[in-house]
This record gives structure tokens, sequence and C-alpha cells, in this order.
């Protein structure tokens, strides 16, 4: 395989999962905060869409100069295809950031134990020290049996080492002692449960070797398939992309640089999505913003640049006026 990462061992890798919305990304931000300024860390994020929306929102906000690696793999579960997306993502990370510590966000609706699955092989037992793994969870969901009931959501708290009640500031009544139960229920014997908000996790949590293991055999009922992630846009100007699979649909466009959007039109149309989920990085006349959409909120970021702009929405249903909204915030005189 290429970019074998020769000469790397034993970095510390941590799995950050948990289920759509429940603040992973902002999770990982709060934790690169605390990265020491002489060490380079590695992020692999993995996104459900098929366009790749979180690359580009770290990168609007770390850099590698900062000691900060970003490496994408959009388009549903990474581990899919037998690892290979995400061994060769993997393998380039490494080869590039040599990092001192390494981060791993699997989707919302990805499989964690297929992805330690991946990262315990044999390739990987010499290069990488695989330590705890956290899991997001905001306990209002557990009334919600579309969590419940879904195995992606139970499989993410019965692999994990800590569970994270993250969005504190917003349960109610017996929330968390629902969590704590539902941990005793459905999570490892020596799970730790606690509670924070806005994603604010104490770097202390990392450390340590995961008591996780994994047996059986990697699925390959998907193939590799191109990324639209990386595809030249088009003469029209940008692409869309459709993904569907554990139950949800997610639909996302690419824009040409050249396409920059209106602030306010753009806010409006945002702000009025009813989705589980929706990311989006836009270049708009008042600069380069990024937004974060989740049942409690939207929320927008100002960052320092991006490539072009980017918008995934995931939902139970794709609304067919959304394409038509989106290409109004446009503006004219761009």
């Amino acid at each position: 395989m290429k970019s074998d990462p020769q000469k790397i061992s034993a970095v510390p890798t941590n799995i950050i999962t948990g289920f759509l919305g429940v603040g992973k990304t902002s999770a990982i931000f709060h934790i690169l905060k605390s990265k020491p300024v002489n060490e380079h860390w590695a992020v692999l994020v993995n996104e459900f869409g098929e366009i790749g929306v979180d690359g580009s929102l770290f990168e609007g906000q770390y850099s590698e100069k900062q000691g900060v690696f970003i490496r994408e793999v959009p388009g549903g579960c990474m581990c899919c295809a037998a690892g290979l997306p995400m061994q060769i993502a993997l393998n380039q990370l490494l080869a590039r950031a040599r990092p001192d510590r390494l981060l791993i966000e699997p989707t919302g609706l990805g499989h964690p134990k297929e992805v330690l699955q991946v990262l315990s092989a044999e390739y990987y037992r010499g290069i990488l020290d695989l330590q705890k793994i956290l899991t997001l969870v905001d306990a209002r969901k557990l009334s919600d049996e579309r969590y419940t009931q879904h195995q992606t959501f139970n499989q993410q708290i019965a692999i994990a080492d800590i569970i994270v009640g993250n969005k504190l500031d917003l349960y109610q009544g017996e929330d968390k002692i629902k969590l704590e139960r539902y941990v005793k229920q459905y999570g490892a014997a020596e799970a730790q449960t606690i509670f924070t908000k806005y994603g604010e996790i104490a770097p202390n949590h990392l450390k340590g070797k995961t008591a996780a293991t994994v047996r059986g055999h990697l699925h390959s009922s998907a193939e590799a398939k191109p990324l639209l992630s990386e595809a030249p846009i088009p003469e029209c100007g940008y692409i869309k992309a459709i993904n569907e699979g554990e139950g949800f649909h997610s639909i996302g466009w690419r824009f040409s640089p050249s396409r920059v959007f209106d602030y306010e039109e753009l806010y409006l149309f945002l702000s009025g999505i009813s989705a589980e989920r929706m990311k989006a990085v836009f270049i708009t006349e008042r600069g380069v913003v990024g937004y974060n959409l989740t049942s409690d909120t939207l929320t927008e970021i100002e960052l320092d640049d991006c490539i072009e702009s980017r918008v995934e929405i995931i939902s139970d249903n794709v609304n067919d006026k959304w394409e038509a909204q989106l290409m109004g915030c446009v503006r004219s005189d761009a």
C-alpha cells in the first residue's frame, strides 16, 4: 500500500464517536486547544455525506503550521470495502504528520467496532497505541426510539471506555440518571460516565489503554468509489451528491470558488432547514463562514479561509425545494 508510515511507532490514538449532532467536532476543537505547542497532532475525520465539510471546518481554524494535520474520508462509514478508504487516508496522514497524537472521528452513522477492527489489525500494532475510546451522547435522545433502537447508537455506547453526556446545560429532570442507567445496561462493565457541555473534555480523559476488543471479520459490501469531494467542479459551477443508509439520507453541494453567497439570504435559508444535521462552509460577501445546525440551534463561526463553499444536510427525507432555495442565495453580482 502506498504511503507506508515507516518508522512511526506507538502513536497515542483515540476514537471519538457519537451519534449525529451530539458535538463530536466541537469536542475535538476543544481538545486541540490543549495540544502542546511543540507537538504534531493528526485528525482523521469521516462523514456520512459524499461532499465532505468537516475537513474545511477544521482547516478554517487550524493549520499545519500550528501542528494540526487533517485528513477527511467522506461518503459513509470509512471502514467499508475492508477498510481500504480508511487505511489509505490514515497512512497518508501518518506519513505527512508523523503525529504525537491521532484523533479519529467516525461519522455518527458509522460502525465504531469495525473502525476499531481496522486500527487493531496486525499492520498497525506497532504503529498505533490505541487509547481511550470516547462516545458522546445527548441524554435527552434516550426518549427517542430512532436512537435507542438504532444498532449504531448502542454499539457506540458498548465500545466506549468513557461515555460523555454532552450538552449538560440543556438537560432537564432525570436526563443524567437515565444516561447512567442506560450505560449500566448497554455499556462495558468498566465504562466511566462523565458530563459536560459544549464538548469541553479534559485532555486527561484521552490517556490510558482502551479496554475495547473486537472479533470477527470486516464487512466488505461496499466498493471503493471516486470521491466527489475531490472531483473537478463542472462548468455549471456546482456538484450535487446524495447518499443514504442507516435510515438517513444526505444531500450536499460543492460550489466553484467564484460563487459568492449573500450572507443574509444564506442565514435565512439555513435557519429554516428542518433536518437531523447540517454542516457548511460558505464564501460570502462578509467573508468565509462556517455553519453547524443541530436539533437545538444553528451556530456560525468566522473562518480564516476555505477553498470553496460546501454544504451537507442529513435528514430522514430530502426536501426537493432545498436546491432552488440555496441557488437563490448566490449573489448575482459575483
